[in-house]
């Protein structure tokens, strides 16, 4: 069966129904209700197993004794007949692994907890022996749950205890903090109680005070199904959705009720009743099975972190602390909460000599002052040992200190506790920062990135962050992308090829660019007809440029060309999710198809390239980081804000963010454009016009006019460089009436009455510009020559009469005024041809008028092909119909010409007269494209194009209204007319003119003349006479037809037309508030078109167009006008430079302007008091502490000074003053334990101890026996311990070491004579070794040199890099050399023997003579008892060729996976590689021989 999470659409999927495209992802599969419900039963059916008793034996003892309980806790009656009256058991002790058997389970689904409102929780009960990896699929695939970030696990009292409310609230706070930020997973015990019910009370303040998009904490309760309160609500074989659970806490007894706020409960059964803790083996089972899970989709992600949470806690809790720490999981430990938690925190700091029993005994005396005669000495000794073992692992363990000043939250500190516990995995050097970082990204703390990893003390490189970049990118991380940026990532360095495409082949499926993509290919219908498999599908930088070109309007070059040798086919683009593991990432990006072998797309521009996909993939605050860093920002964030535009018109829930980050972006064009014209106008037009190379030879002004970006057009410096084209070589005050008389007597231009820019300049320029003042002066001075040699070159042509007269009439606004008259010329020859001199035979006027028009189509051609961007005739086509006027234009012509035919054709000259005459009226609309110059009725004319939409709209509802009168008004009125002209003239014209006041005169019978109209309906000039009665009087009853009348007069003229006159008034309202902005955009258009337009007006401008024919044939076409500027490059850098400076200013200000915000003086304000409020309530519980520390320290001196007067006065009674009565005895409660010996541990010069530690561990390696706790002082043979009893365990057999039974062993020669050389080890016997005493070893250290790519060896410093052959075993989590107990016989190690054939073998046992001993002696090693223990030698094998058989055979050993269960890798040595027993000592001491690196 298929489960939701199994179930996956390819998002290229073809639907053959509706013919597109569909992108699915897992989460987008929707179940109804019971179709879930009903996957959940079936497969919980199959998977989830019960226990239940299956023979009932009385429990006869004490308080249960007549009460017909059975063994397992259950009463009789709960039990079935089969079992009360087992004959197959019958005489049998009841035994659980025999007695209890597993059934499938029936109680599961959802649980609704009484009286907490829309609180629903999934629960199921399990047996105890259930796999972890069923309940993590049940969680994962049928719980919905996301893969963890992060498993917090928190243990502690399940009493309910009293917490400090500083202390409560930092918990509650803190926790939730670090569940919300990193997507975490919560286990607890799940019960109403202790540190269950504080977690529960947490989740419960953050779910009431966040909102749904905030997104739910995962609350999981672990708890035993035998002692939960009313859990018989809960049983149902076919599930409860949901279950009516109430939470009764007075009448729960020895029982515990479920905590109402947790998400998910997991009850564990194992078929008894009443006994708490049988959670406690499943529930490690899980979270160790979780955090052997990765986070990402492979093995080569990181695995998910575990940490656990101590607050208060007794015994149980501490055996939990003590396995989770030896498991490898820190432990974060609440000081404060009490019991445990403050013991070990009280502790932590000491040096491990003075953690010993008797202070340990002291701590138990105080927070353990009620239950402290229940402590037997065997248990004190127990926890003296694990506790110091907890303490010696500091990376692993973390002290949450309330009254710490430096203290920072709980999160904090959680977080840290991770993060220290990494530096000791089995990582080194950048692999570990690797980690570390991976694990701050997966959990969106950038604040423990910058105070736990990026410090001073080392120097990241580019290369070292280039894959957590790519992680922060695809994981949306801006505040790790930013921190990536300031520290080392250079991204001309980090954004290559393979990497852009890693991150476009990411795009979601429900991503609009990646849907762009996929239409195109579609419309181009260019998929390849052979099936490609999955790794081939991929996204390439051309597919990507083809839709940028089209998101931008066209006005670009391609960002990304296409290959040469490439086909232009498309290949279906898949969803590829990039996991953070850097060997998945380098795999894939070796996975992604190039487009030519050997060669790659030169990225020019890697901020332009990742700030266009940060846009795509509307990632907001990369996209804003990657613009901050950006030279040619302007264009940049003009492109944006097109791009944005264009795909906020599709209709997704985006589109509304869209527009407003392209309003955004918009802004900060302007920003950055206006801090540019107010330093320096000249530099800022260079920059509206300048060609820019990042975005396919373009200019920002054009970007801004093809998004329609009017603000930015509005702007006074966009509109200074407009008038200056505009006005071309004029001056641009200078008046109309002067340009009018100059058109007509141009000798005028030589009086001095028209003024030339040029002169101007001339006049005003001063011999050097500094207007940028001394912080702007970037290249003034190559500035200076060149408007200095401008100066000289202007000065000269100023001489010239032709360039006077050429600049003169080359200018747009006289050649736009030429045209003007020309155009009201044409109309005015138009007119008089068609009113008085349209004969049969055309005049010279009518053939003017024919050629006239024949130049205006050689214009419109001119126009047509006139493509100075060399976008190719194909877009040009699209560029120039999408211009309204042109249309315009294109349709007056075709008219013309059709009503040019007719009228050349005798038999249809009047037609072709009728056809000239509404042509005419085009022509005539096409003035309103002229008067957009003018500032008043430009804006008037677009007001009248927005009424015509409007008319549109209300057209649709008056046809409503004039159809559904006009047909009831004739079907009431005229009977059965066929004449389609009078139905018509009754059903639509007559009720159309009653608008306007016209009320037919047949309406009713008043007026009625049955002389006007035919009744049999023969007369086609009168409309059929109305139904008449016998009198020849209309029938009809005339009443309906007036009120039909009065309705639809009362809707169509009030109701409707005073709409149509609001939609008037709003569109006016809304144009004439915009009116300038408006206007100042329209002129563009204008500008462009006469701007390249040839300086003769129609007719005479044939000549123009007859030039540039010759000019094309002939001659090399020249480059025309055009609006756009190649800088050479150094004045191009020097220009970016500049506009990246004004940047900056500009977001300076920005940044003032918003700290001087209101909202931001009172966020400030808020978090000031909030820290005060903070600081006192710190110092409040700091002063209660040293108060009840003081406290404590006068009852220990009372303590003392009391026993102090006891021995005096024991002294004075045994010299004979006074007698036994008289002594006060003084009652403690010390032990039998205070008299042991108090010797410290001795510590050998180095600080390390000098006695064993894992062979001390409490469990033995493999196995479930026990040793007895040994602590560290307790250690030395030659110091007395008289409790010591330890167990005898040989291989499979173990018995407990009483005296008597001690004597009578068979081994007691054996024990006697040989006892471990160290000391005590807590088990007695040979354990797993093979004989008693020395169990002698061999452990080879094979190294070579560490090599570079070009074969050199690699160095760290001064020091070469060694590196060795290192095994991992299932059994153990640590590196190891390959050697091993060598039996009677042997020569080699059974692990070395695995990794070498039979010919390898001898070759290296040959080698054995000549290698160098660099150990021998006494190993610590887990396996050690107090009778038997590993003694080795250690060997090193060096190899200094690299060609050696054995190095050549070990190095394809590495390579490949091995059968045997051993892991094989070649490890640099380093001192932070955590190995197995003494190999860090003896790896050292071969780094030492070698003088290599250690």
């Amino acid at each position: 069966m298929l489960t939701v999470h199994e179930i996956e659409i390819h998002p290229d999927e073809v639907d053959t129904y509706h013919g597109s495209f569909i992108s699915r992802n897992r989460n987008q599969i929707l179940f109804s209700t019971n179709q879930k419900q009903h996957c959940i039963r079936s497969w919980i059916k199959e998977n989830i197993r019960k226990k239940e008793c299956k023979y009932y034996v009385e429990n006869t003892a004490g308080e249960f004794s007549g009460k017909e309980i059975c063994m397992c806790g259950y009463i009789k009656a709960s039990h079935s007949e089969e079992a009360v009256k087992h004959e197959e058991f019958l005489g049998e002790p009841w035994d659980p692994k025999r007695h209890v058997s597993e059934e499938p389970t029936d109680a599961y689904g959802d649980i609704a907890f009484t009286g907490s409102g829309q609180n629903v929780s999934k629960f199921v009960r399990v047996s105890s022996d259930t796999k972890p990896d069923t309940l993590y699929k049940l969680m994962r695939d049928h719980w919905g749950l996301k893969i963890p970030n992060l498993l917090i696990s928190v243990t502690g009292g399940a009493k309910n205890f009293h917490m400090k409310p500083r202390l409560k609230n930092m918990f509650c706070r803190g926790l939730i903090k670090v569940a919300r930020s990193t997507g975490a997973w919560i286990v607890t015990g799940g019960s109403h109680a202790g540190v269950m019910k504080h977690v529960g009370e947490a989740v419960r303040d953050y779910t009431m005070s966040s909102n749904s998009k905030d997104g739910k904490i995962v609350a999981i309760g672990i708890a035993t199904w035998g002692i939960v309160h009313n859990r018989k609500c809960l049983v149902s074989s076919e599930g409860k959705f949901p279950a009516e659970y109430t939470l009764d806490e007075e009448s729960q007894g020895r029982l515990s009720c479920l905590d109402t706020n947790h998400s998910h409960f997991i009850l564990v059964d194992n078929g008894t009743h009443g006994k708490y803790g049988v959670e406690i083996a499943l529930r490690g089972k899980l979270e160790k099975f979780i955090c052997e899970q990765t986070l990402g989709s492979t093995d080569n992600g990181i695995k998910i972190p575990v940490v656990c949470v101590v607050l208060e806690g007794g015994p149980g809790t501490l055996d939990t602390i003590y396995s989770a720490m030896m498991n490898g999981t820190p432990c974060v430990v609440m000081e404060g909460s009490g019991r445990v938690a403050d013991v070990i925190a009280q502790v932590a700091n000491l040096p491990l000599s003075e953690i010993t029993i008797s202070h340990i005994q002291k701590q138990l005396k105080t927070y353990f002052a009620e239950d402290f005669k229940t402590f037997s000495d065997i248990k004190i000794l127990e926890w003296t040992k694990k506790i110091q073992d907890i303490v010696r692992m500091q990376q692993l363990l973390t002290v949450f200190r309330l009254e710490k000043e430096d203290q920072n939250d709980v999160d904090v500190a959680i977080l840290q506790a991770l993060l220290k516990a990494s530096k000791n995995l089995d990582n080194q050097g950048k692999e570990n920062w690797d980690h570390q970082l991976k694990l701050a990204i997966a959990w969106n703390r950038v604040d423990i990135a910058k105070s736990e990893i990026f410090t001073d003390d080392k120097q990241w490189k580019s290369i070292d962050l280039s894959d957590v970049m790519l992680a922060a990118l695809l994981g949306d991380k801006p505040d790790f992308v930013k921190l990536f940026l300031e520290n080392g990532v250079h991204l001309k360095e980090f954004l290559t090829e393979k990497r852009l495409l890693a991150l476009y082949n990411n795009l979601p499926p429900t991503n609009l660019f990646l849907r762009r993509i996929l239409k195109k290919q579609e419309e181009e219908k260019l998929y390849m007809k052979k099936p490609r498999t999955f790794s081939s599908w991929s996204i390439q930088l051309y597919h990507v440029s083809d839709v940028l070109c089209d998101l931008l309007g066209g006005i670009t070059k391609p960002l990304y060309p296409r290959p040469r040798n490439r086909s232009t086919h498309a290949v279906p683009i898949p969803h590829i999710r990039i996991n953070l593991g850097s060997n998945h990432l380098e795999s894939f990006q070796n996975s992604v198809p190039m487009d030519t072998k050997g060669s790659t797309v030169e990225l020019l521009h890697p901020t332009r390239d990742l700030f266009i996909w940060a846009i795509l993939e509307n990632r907001k605050e990369i996209a804003d980081i990657i613009w901050q860093l950006s030279q040619d920002c302007i264009a940049t964030a003009l492109a944006a804000s097109k791009i944005l535009k264009e795909l906020a018109k599709e209709d997704t829930d985006l589109s509304e963010d869209m527009g407003a980050l392209a309003e955004q972006y918009e802004k900060q064009a302007i920003g950055v454009f206006t801090e540019c014209h107010r330093r320096d106008e000249l530099r800022a037009q260079k920059l509206l016009t300048r060609e820019s190379g990042a975005w396919g030879d373009t200019t920002c002004l054009r970007l801004a006019v093809e998004a329609n970006r009017k603000n930015f057009v509005a702007q006074g410096g966009v509109q200074t460089l407009l008038t200056q084209i505009w006005w071309g070589e004029l001056a641009v005050d200078t008046r109309m009436w002067k340009v009018l008389l100059c058109m007509f007597l141009f000798p005028l231009i030589y009086t001095g009455l028209i003024t030339f820019r040029r002169d101007k300049e001339i006049k005003n320029r001063n011999p050097r510009r500094d207007i940028m003042g001394s912080n702007d002066s970037v290249a003034l001075s190559s500035t200076d020559k060149k408007l200095r040699s401008q100066s000289r070159e202007l000065s000269e042509e100023n001489l010239k009469p032709l360039t006077r007269l050429t600049g003169f009439y080359s200018s747009p606004a006289v050649i736009f005024y030429w045209n003007v008259l020309s155009y009201f010329g044409f109309l005015w020859l138009f007119a008089y041809v068609l009113m008085i001199d349209f004969q049969v035979t055309p005049s010279w006027k009518e053939l003017l008028l024919y050629i006239w028009l024949f130049t205006l189509v050689c214009e419109e051609i001119r126009q047509f092909f006139h493509d100075p961007d060399g976008f190719g005739i194909r877009r040009k086509a699209v560029i120039y119909f999408s211009d309204p006027w042109n249309q315009f234009d294109v349709v007056s012509i075709c008219i013309f010409i059709a009503g040019l035919a007719c009228r050349l054709t005798p038999t249809a000259f009047y037609e072709g007269r009728i056809i000239l005459a509404l042509d005419f009226n085009i022509w005539c609309l096409h003035l309103m494209a002229i008067f957009t110059v003018n500032k008043n009725l430009g804006p008037k004319i677009i007001i009248v194009k927005r009424m015509m939409k409007d008319i549109f709209f209300f057209l649709f509802l008056l046809v409503v209204w004039v159809v559904a009168y006009g047909v009831a008004n004739q079907a009431i009125l005229v009977h059965n007319e066929e004449r389609l002209e009078w139905i018509f003239r009754g059903a639509v014209y007559e009720p159309y003119l009653t608008i306007f006041g016209h009320i037919p005169e047949k309406i009713d019978n008043k007026d009625f003349d049955i002389s006007r109209c035919t009744v049999a309906g023969t007369d086609p000039l009168k409309p059929k006479c109305p139904v008449l009665s016998d009198n020849n009087q209309p029938a009809f009853p005339h009443w309906v037809t007036i009120i039909l009348l009065c309705i639809y007069l009362l809707f169509a003229n009030i109701l409707l037309l005073n709409l149509l006159i609001a939609m008037f008034n709003y569109t006016f309202q809304d144009v004439q508030d915009n009116t300038d902005k408006i206007w100042k955009f329209q002129r563009y258009g204008l500008i462009v078109e006469y701007h390249s337009q040839p300086p003769f007006p129609p007719p005479l401008i044939i000549f123009s167009h007859l030039h540039l024919l010759i000019e094309r044939i002939f001659c090399k076409p020249k480059t025309r006008k055009q609006f756009k500027e190649k800088l050479p490059e150094n004045e191009e850098r020097v220009l970016l430079s500049w506009e990246v400076f004004m940047k900056e200013n500009y977001l300076t200000d920005l940044r003032n302007e918003l700290n001087l915000s209101s909202d931001n003086k009172i966020r400030d304000t808020s978090e000031k008091v909030g820290m005060m409020v903070d600081f006192l309530e710190r110092d409040k519980e700091k002063q209660s502490a040293i108060v009840e520390k003081r406290l404590a320290h006068l009852e220990e001196q009372a303590l003392q000074s009391a026993k102090a007067l006891n021995w005096i006065m024991n002294a004075l009674k045994n010299k004979g003053y006074g007698c036994q009565d008289e002594v006060p005895l003084l009652l403690s409660n010390s032990k039998s334990i205070d008299t042991a010996d108090m010797n410290s541990t001795e510590e050998s010069e180095d600080g390390k101890p000098q006695y064993h530690l894992n062979a001390r561990q409490l469990i033995y390696p493999a196995s479930n026996v026990k040793r007895f706790p040994v602590p560290d002082e307790k250690v030395p043979w030659e110091v007395q311990f008289a409790a010591y009893s330890p167990t005898i365990y040989n291989s499979d057999s173990v018995s407990r070491a009483s005296s008597e039974n001690h004597n009578k062993s068979s081994d007691v020669a054996s024990t006697a004579n040989c006892k471990n050389p160290v000391g005590r080890t807590g088990l007695e016997g040979k354990g797993k070794l093979y004989w008693f005493g020395p169990n002698c070893a061999l452990d080879p250290v094979i190294t070579r040199w560490k090599r570079s790519s070009d074969d050199s060896v690699s160095k760290t410093g001064t020091k070469k890099v060694l590196e060795f052959i290192a095994i991992k075993c299932k059994e153990y989590d640590r590196w190891a050399f390959p050697g091993g107990v060598l039996q009677v016989g042997e020569t080699l190690p059974k692990r070395l023997k695995q990794l070498l054939n039979t010919k390898l073998q001898k070759e290296v046992q040959s080698m054995l003579g000549a290698a160098t001993k660099v150990y021998e002696g006494y190993v610590d090693d887990p396996r050690n008892t107090d009778n038997a223990w590993v003694e080795t030698t250690a060997i090193n094998i060096h190899f200094e060729d690299t060609k050696h058989s054995v190095l050549e055979y070990l190095n394809t050993m590495c390579l490949q996976d091995s059968n045997t269960g051993i892991s094989v890798r070649w490890q640099a040595v380093d001192q932070k590689i955590p190995l197995y027993g003494n190999h860090k000592e003896i790896l050292q001491k071969v780094a030492q021989i070698h003088n290599a690196h250690y």
